[in-house]
């Protein structure tokens, strides 16, 4: 199942997402994402800041692009870098892979610990992701609405970090779409080899027969997704909401993942309009007529009360 947001954001903009609940279990894969539009995929793009599949035990964040993309040497986080060469062309196709090292930052575990908050940053110094467990989302964040001043200098360390330095955000990135997603089994979560590192069985005979209780936990519960943008930013962002305002707030900016001053105040737009439209650009991989029905077959109750 698969919601893609109207709107699209770019470099000034900050992704707010509160998840109380995500999909969890055997050959289940959620997603949130951010897609690049007006060019085949990956040309345009394309954010991972919620990813992974079947029994993971964290969170992966990633980005996809044209080849000359890398993570910067040395990027300040707290994450785990996997892999530094963005590309999708490269042979496996996974991008710059950052993984978390907190807790409980998807799963089974995040659910248990009552979920928590990722944020994500698209500015000219780079693309900077942030994640808090509910017990440590900070008071900024967790009273915040969206008239709220927010200031990511205040944040901390980014859990991934992908400067600038090392990938020019307005040469690798065009305006971006939001995306939740869930699948069943597809061209990572149902692969023979991967299924089995943390699953018993197979994938497909994971989804034949009922749904209940097999993917009783299949489902996402967010209590919003909210974005911010800066007044004097050149973002990308376009706007085909009538849901949206003009309330603001303030973002610090990242070069090379230091935080420096503040910019002037930016807008806030709630980015609770998503619709059940397909967006336009293509899958990771090219999938069989079998993996695309496996997919749709996902679970997904999405809670996203209009702010």
């Amino acid at each position: 199942v698969r919601i893609t947001s109207q709107d699209t954001y770019g470099a000034g903009n900050l992704i707010i997402i509160d998840v109380a609940h995500m999909p969890a279990g055997c050959s289940v894969w959620p997603a949130f994402w951010t897609l690049g539009t007006g060019k085949e995929w990956p040309h345009a793009g394309e954010i991972d800041i919620i990813e992974g599949i079947n029994l993971l035990p964290r969170n992966q964040m990633a980005l996809h692009t044209d080849p000359g993309c890398v993570q910067a040497p040395n990027a300040e986080q707290s994450g785990a870098t996997i892999s530094t060469n963005c590309a999708s062309s490269t042979q496996d196709g996974r991008g710059c892979v950052v993984a978390q090292t907190k807790q409980n930052s998807y799963g089974a575990s995040f659910n248990q610990a009552g979920g928590g908050v990722f944020v994500t940053q698209l500015d000219v110094s780079g693309v900077f992701i942030w994640f808090w467990n509910r017990a440590d989302i900070p008071n900024e964040i967790a009273t915040a609405t969206s008239t709220t001043n927010l200031d990511t200098a205040t944040f901390g360390m980014p859990t991934a970090s992908y400067p600038s330095t090392g990938c020019n955000y307005t040469q690798f990135f065009g305006p971006q779409q939001l995306v939740l997603l869930t699948t069943l089994c597809g061209s990572w979560a149902g692969v023979p080899s991967i299924y089995a590192q943390t699953c018993p069985g197979t994938c497909i005979s994971k989804v034949l027969g009922p749904g209940s209780p097999t993917y009783d936990e299949a489902y996402w519960d967010i209590a919003y997704i909210r974005t911010y943008l800066a007044q004097n930013s050149t973002s990308t962002a376009t706007s085909t909401s009538t849901a949206t305002d003009n309330s603001s707030a303030t973002t610090g900016s990242h070069a090379g993942s230091a935080p420096t001053a503040s910019t002037p105040p930016i807008t806030g737009n709630n980015a609770n309009n998503a619709t059940g439209s397909q967006g336009n650009g293509a899958p990771r991989d090219s999938e069989t007529p079998l993996q695309r029905l496996l997919a749709t077959l996902g679970i997904l109750s999405l809670l996203i009360p209009l702010f």
